[in-house]
């Protein structure tokens, strides 16, 4: 039977062979690697990586759509919520790092993006294909437009590279939206504990994006005695990822 994209799980079937052929070849799924699938849909991924993999753990909210996928061989079916689900136990369960593929949502692209960046210590790679504008914003360089909170939280932990981009009509029921594929590598010996001043630093600086950082950030690190040196005379877009990170040392060692 005919499946009906529901609106309130965002979806939007792939169905052009020649980008899905593009995709998994850019993913270049190898037997043996433990890879998770973040919302087959109707499988248009699924099945060549599966033919290449020999085996895959999709990710379904959809009770219908996992219905479909369930039984498939060397496929292991998680009907959970993606923003819920816990990536590292699934990577201490298979005994080797995730490589995580998906088309995500767009409605929820963001905070799956996030959820993934608690797990990035047992993530291989992610091949994700979101929203255009949202891969522009990962990848944006300071100074521009697009350089915000979610360019210096993704760009601190991961290697970023754009793929490909896909016209809206490579799916079924074509988006309003143009979208793109990203690889998303993980740092290495990138500290966990810098996280969390960082992700304080960034969003107040980002606050209030069109004052200089004196009237936001400056203040914010005066009222906790910061004494360091940090120039507050320009804009949050101006300062490149590696002096927020920089800052968020020296603030995470005060305490």
């Amino acid at each position: 039977m005919r499946h009906v994209a529901r609106k309130r799980f965002g979806q939007h079937f792939l169905v052009d062979e020649r980008v899905i052929d593009a995709i998994v070849d850019a993913i270049d799924p190898r037997p043996g690697e433990a890879i998770v699938e973040i919302g087959p849909g109707l499988g248009a991924l699924t099945a060549p990586i599966v033919e290449r993999a020999g085996r895959l753990a999709v990710i379904e909210l959809d009770r219908d759509l996992a219905a479909r996928l369930r039984g498939r061989p060397g496929l292991e079916v998680i009907e959970d919520d993606a923003l819920r689900l816990d990536y590292a136990a699934i990577a201490a369960r298979w005994g080797r790092l995730l490589r995580v593929v998906g088309n995500l949502p767009y409605n929820i692209s963001t905070p799956i993006l996030f959820r993934l960046l608690d797990a990035a210590a047992h993530v291989q790679d992610q091949h994700v294909m979101l929203q255009k504008e949202v891969v522009d914003r990962m990848v944006a360089e300071p100074a521009t437009k697009a350089y915000g909170r979610l360019s210096v939280m993704l760009q601190w932990r991961y290697e970023l590279e754009p793929l490909l981009e896909v016209p809206a009509t490579a799916f079924d029921p074509p988006p309003q939206v143009e979208s793109a594929v990203v690889r998303m590598v993980p740092r290495p010996n990138v500290a966990s504990d810098e996280r969390d001043p960082l992700e304080r630093i960034v969003a107040v600086a980002f606050s209030q994006r069109r004052k200089l950082l004196r009237h936001t950030l400056g203040a914010w690190l005066a009222e906790r005695g910061f004494d360091g040196r940090f120039e507050v005379q320009r804009r949050a877009e101006e300062v490149p990822v590696a002096e927020y990170v920089e800052l968020a040392r020296l603030v995470g060692a005060r305490g």
